[in-house]
């Protein structure tokens, strides 16, 4: 779909509908939607008049214009109350549309630049959701299908806005929120591909476009460069697959020097049968998404890079498959960390701390200020806080806040768990320095306790992202299979950082 801004008069804008706002508790149309009121003859006042438009949120209400104005359709979207408008109505009001609108076989789009100057929004802001909602919303992974979808997709999407000097704040939005938007689908993308497709190598495929594409500095690590760096943690792992593992090491340089400000570092288990601790087969099919993390990571470092903060941001992903071959580890198993810390293996379900506990030593001696980790990590996540908030781990309550701030902002939910030093005793080992699961109890909590390990005192957040990674229905502008979770809050973080 293609976003533009224009200025102009509403009523002889040609397109296939037009979409304009009212809100609860309003008696007449204002503004823009009053002035399609009147072009339609009344229409609008007559709806609201017998209670078919009532402006709660996300109502939908579509009159065809019937020849009265060029564009085919007036559509009438309710906002709900105007004093508890947020950015993230907005978002997902205009994506419920474009899908209502989709189904139509509706091609072109305009729309009032929605909530602008209303409890506190901008005229930027405004345009950035418009174009986050309308881009997310329509979002849909055919690439394995044959078959013709049922509907046509919408090509355009124009927001308009009737002053002139109001043009470069639109366009500014509506760039954030084209890059937002697309980055946060190529998330989805990677996630939603099945593992025979979405394998190590790939993910190092999709890095190398990445790179080329951005000019990001790339390093990708063989089996052989890991040994040498002594992670045996993470190539633990990867013993029982035949798919060779990989290390992506993406590097945005936009700051004065060469200092790494902060690590974004993903979980890359492009496949999780569990090991031989195998999984039950119900359900096994997911876990070609628990790479979530780590396409995360990479797609916020493509926005990052079109949008120029002045900081320097390095995305490290460590890519592998968890598999039960011959040479698979086993439980009882010891492995020795980079960091040169012995863990003793419980259960090989529990893969993906380990993976990134080498990850994290190795953002910790590049010299990483601040780490931020998002890893699919445990059932015990989605079972706590189910598909609507991430959960958050930290070792500096600074750094945390910052990072629920920038979820807010983004629409993306974080809830900050505990870390009491109770906890770490469920991870001690009588054979090891530690072992790799403390049990059920408290499974998001210890397993947190175990990276806090690695992470050291070096400021660090762990989001376990595993019940908000995917959506089983539509919501908003999420959309069923992966949601690209936490792609816009890690943007907004360091755009957040940079600024400091």
């Amino acid at each position: 779909m293609e976003i533009k801004v224009t200025t102009g008069d509403i009523t002889k804008i040609e397109t296939g509908a037009i979409i304009v706002d009212f809100f609860e508790g309003m008696e007449h149309p204002a503004g823009d939607t009053a002035i399609l009121d009147e072009a339609l003859g009344g229409a609008i006042s007559q709806l609201v008049s017998q209670g078919e438009i009532k402006g709660k949120l996300s109502e939908i209400t579509v009159i065809h214009s019937l020849g009265r104005l060029p564009a085919g359709r007036v559509v009438v979207v309710g906002l709900g109350k105007q004093a508890e408008l947020t950015q993230d109505k907005i978002r997902g009001v205009v994506a419920e549309t474009c899908r209502l609108l989709r189904q139509k076989n509706v091609e072109t789009i305009a729309t009032v630049n929605q909530g602008a100057g209303i409890a506190g929004i901008t005229i930027e802001g405004a345009a950035q959701v418009i174009t986050e909602g309308a881009l997310l919303g329509v979002y849909s992974f055919r690439q394995h299908l044959t078959k013709k979808a049922e509907h046509g997709e919408i090509k355009q999407l124009t927001i308009i806005n009737a002053d002139k000097t109001n043009l470069p704040a639109l366009e500014q939005g509506c760039h954030k929120g084209k890059v937002l938007a697309e980055a946060t689908n190529l998330a989805r993308d990677m996630a939603n591909e099945p593992g025979n497709y979405m394998t190590p190598s790939h993910m190092a495929e999709v890095a190398t476009r990445l790179a080329e594409t951005y000019r990001l500095e790339l390093q990708v690590l063989e089996r052989e460069q890991m040994q040498e760096l002594g992670m045996g943690a993470f190539l633990g792992v990867a013993q029982g697959s035949r798919e060779p593992p990989k290390f992506i090491i993406l590097r945005y340089h936009g700051g004065d020097d060469k200092a790494t400000d902060v690590a974004l570092i993903g979980k890359g288990i492009t496949f999780d049968s569990g090991g031989i601790s195998i999984k039950p087969s119900e359900g096994m099919g997911e876990m070609k998404g628990d790479m979530a993390g780590g396409a995360a990571v990479m797609a916020a470092l493509s926005a990052i890079a079109q949008l120029k903060p002045k900081i320097n941001v390095l995305a490290l992903v460590a890519a592998t498959e968890n598999m039960p071959n011959g040479s698979a580890l086993k439980p009882g198993d010891i492995l020795t960390a980079m960091s040169g810390k012995t863990i003793e293996i419980i259960s090989t379900d529990a893969e993906g701390r380990l993976t990134l506990a080498d990850v994290l030593d190795y953002a910790k001696k590049q010299g990483a200020k601040q780490m931020v980790d998002v890893a699919t990590l445990t059932g015990a996540m989605r079972v706590a806080l189910g598909d609507i908030c991430t959960g958050a781990f930290t070792n500096n309550q600074e750094l945390v806040n910052k990072v629920i701030a920038a979820g807010a902002e983004a629409g993306e939910r974080i809830w900050q768990m505990p870390m009491y030093e109770e906890y770490k005793e469920q991870n001690k080992s009588e054979v090891a320095d530690i072992q790799n699961t403390g049990g059920r109890s408290a499974g998001s909590i210890t397993a947190a306790q175990f990276l806090a390990e690695f992470a050291g005192d070096t400021p660090w957040v762990h989001l376990d992202i595993a019940g908000t990674s995917t959506t089983e229905k539509e919501r908003n502008y999420l959309v069923k299979g992966a949601t690209g979770v936490p792609v816009r809050t890690l943007v907004n973080l360091v755009l957040a950082l940079a600024k400091q």
